[in-house]
């Protein structure tokens, strides 16, 4: 579901009461975790974490006018979404978290391209995330999408 909030404390404050606990925590963790260069924003009715055009003019080739994206968090109808584009760019980072998930999860990883979805709030795993969100920086993720993504 897209939120219409036009910040990302807005967007939280607009949460269910049952998300906002754990996407509070989630929040936290990538923010803690987030390499330098890599800014908080509202992008697609979720909260982003994006490439400035300060650090990349060039923007998103799909709407150059938009900061390049590289992660998300999502409160959907039946569950939150992490999207990550550098699981999405590099399959040795693919398998590392696949890998590191295994060891630790109770249930099977229920996973798109980049979208990793949590329908339980209890098995969100923050730490496995935050090492997640600080393996590419930002000069590594314009690197990524400039050979791997962007056509």
């Amino acid at each position: 579901m897209q939120s219409k909030a036009t910040t990302p404390d807005q967007y939280m404050q607009e949460l269910p009461e049952e998300r906002k606990a754990a996407m509070q925590q989630l929040r936290q963790t990538i923010l803690k975790n987030l390499p330098k260069g890599f800014e908080e924003t509202m992008q697609y009715g979720m909260l982003g974490y994006v490439v400035l055009h300060s650090k990349y003019p060039s923007g998103y080739h799909c709407n150059p006018k938009d900061p390049l994206p590289f992660m998300a968090i999502a409160s959907q109808k039946n569950y939150v979404a992490f999207y990550h584009m550098g699981i999405y760019a590099d399959e040795n980072l693919m398998n590392w978290f696949k890998e590191e998930y295994a060891k630790i999860a109770k249930g099977k990883l229920d996973m798109g391209k980049s979208c990793i979805r949590f329908k339980k709030m209890e098995s969100i795993p923050y730490e496995l995330l935050g090492q997640l969100c600080s393996k590419i920086s930002v000069d590594q993720w314009i690197e990524q999408y400039e050979n791997k993504i962007k056509r």
